[in-house]
């Protein structure tokens, strides 16, 4: 990326296969249906903040580039949403209805609406643009995690506890935030200041209990007949 006094550059097929291999979520082996896939995080990047934009890369012809989801939820930012293929091909499924987008196809998808992007080329990058509607942008709770993922795959418990605790500060009473809360502090062996992020996540979010269950970060409470009651 390139940076001028008074606008900045990137080139998104480079920035696309290095997103690619920094990997995508949480880390670890891709299983093989997810192909090589990756995030640009332009909007943080460049520091826009009128509205949200990421690019999604995906080097393999017939995996995911744009997962499923329907922009709600506790990280989700409620925008709308407009994907525009700007390189390769996807084939679109929203609400159920496939839509063939090739190189230069734009598509808007309403909040509520679930859809989902799969590579039909290799080395697909879709740019997303996004915003709420009648509000001025702020960061969605999911992006005011920026940063926590890196620091949990590095095992830095503590490091990634205080970026939750800032995003807590910008949403406050939000499950997702207040779940992963719970969790690093029960990486970090503070027993006692796991139920109170844990109670409250379940609470605002009962979703979140078929996840606690499995959940190896919360391995040491699973006989903990406070954990049971919480999760049945």
């Amino acid at each position: 990326m390139a940076t001028a006094s008074s606008y900045s550059v990137i080139t998104l097929g480079e920035a696309a296969e290095e997103a690619a291999e920094r990997g995508f979520g949480l880390g670890g082996p891709p299983a093989p249906e997810d192909g090589r896939r990756g995030r640009v995080h332009i909007r943080r990047d460049f520091d826009i903040n009128s509205f949200g934009v990421n690019a999604f890369y995906q080097a393999q012809s017939g995996a995911v580039v744009v997962g499923e989801h329907e922009e709600t939820g506790p990280g989700a930012s409620g925008h709308e949403e407009l994907y525009v293929v700007v390189e390769g091909a996807a084939t679109f499924t929203v609400d159920g209805e496939e839509t063939e987008a090739p190189r230069g196809t734009a598509i808007f998808v309403r909040p509520g609406t679930k859809r989902v992007a799969r590579a039909t080329e290799d080395g697909t990058i879709v740019l997303v643009v996004g915003g709420k509607p009648g509000e001025a942008f702020t960061l969605s709770p999911g992006e005011s995690m920026s940063g926590f993922f890196g620091l949990y795959r590095e095992k830095d418990y503590e490091g990634a506890l205080a970026i939750l605790r800032k995003a807590l500060e910008a949403h406050p009473g939000n499950a997702l935030i207040l779940y992963n809360i719970a969790c690093m502090e029960s990486c970090l062996g503070h027993a006692g200041a796991v139920w109170e992020p844990l109670t409250e996540s379940l609470a605002a979010w009962p979703a979140y209990k078929e996840l606690a269950v499995k959940d190896e970060d919360l391995e040491p409470l699973r006989n903990d007949p406070r954990f049971q009651e919480l999760v049945a």
